[in-house]
């Protein structure tokens, strides 16, 4: 068995900002920032899959990536999941682009379906986790989401997708790209 994901990496241009994010939340929240060479948006969450269907799930994929072209997207807001009050997920939103990433993930789902891939059930929300939170201070919290409610990090560019191993271990995932296609739709 192999645990997976379909998704694409963040370039750079985010991490600046999620720094200074870091540095202006390290009295709000407690908890695990993600290491800036794993920051991505998941399209699909796949999970623990037989290996002998990995080559069906990277062909999926690859006839997808043939059908998009790139995405210009702007990383705007942070929120958290479920909600305030029990806040585990810090995030950065996605505005514009965010409809092409939802038609993006909605195409890699359905032909993953082919491979035998369930979906989760689960509605996109187009983002990029930026922490995974033990502990926080309400109010603070509350705050620094206010604060940039409506802050446009950065734009970029997404011009690819990957199928990804994800390798649980007890310093955090280690992310492996099985396989890239250029989004040349």
């Amino acid at each position: 068995m192999v645990r997976l994901f379909v998704g694409t990496f963040v370039t750079n241009k985010l991490q600046e900002h999620i720094e200074k994010l870091q540095e202006e939340a390290e009295d709000i929240i407690k908890g695990k920032w993600v290491e800036p060479q794993n920051l991505h948006i998941t399209l699909q969450f796949i999970g623990e899959v037989d290996e002998k269907k990995v080559m069906s799930i990277i062909k999926a994929v690859q006839d997808v990536s043939r059908r998009f072209p790139p995405i210009e997207v702007r990383y705007r807001s942070l929120g958290v999941f479920p909600d305030l009050d029990r806040a585990r997920v810090l995030w950065i939103g996605v505005d514009q682009g965010h409809d092409k990433l939802k038609a993006l993930a909605k195409a890699v789902e359905r032909a993953n379906l082919s491979a035998g891939i369930r979906r989760d059930g689960k509605p996109f929300y187009p983002h990029v986790t930026v922490c995974r939170i033990k502990e926080f201070n309400r109010k603070g919290l509350k705050d620094l989401l206010r604060r940039y409610e409506r802050t446009s990090f950065c734009e970029d560019t997404i011009n690819s997708i990957a199928v990804i191993k994800s390798s649980l271990t007890s310093v955090g995932p280690i992310y492996s790209v099985l396989e890239e296609f250029v989004l040349n739709g």
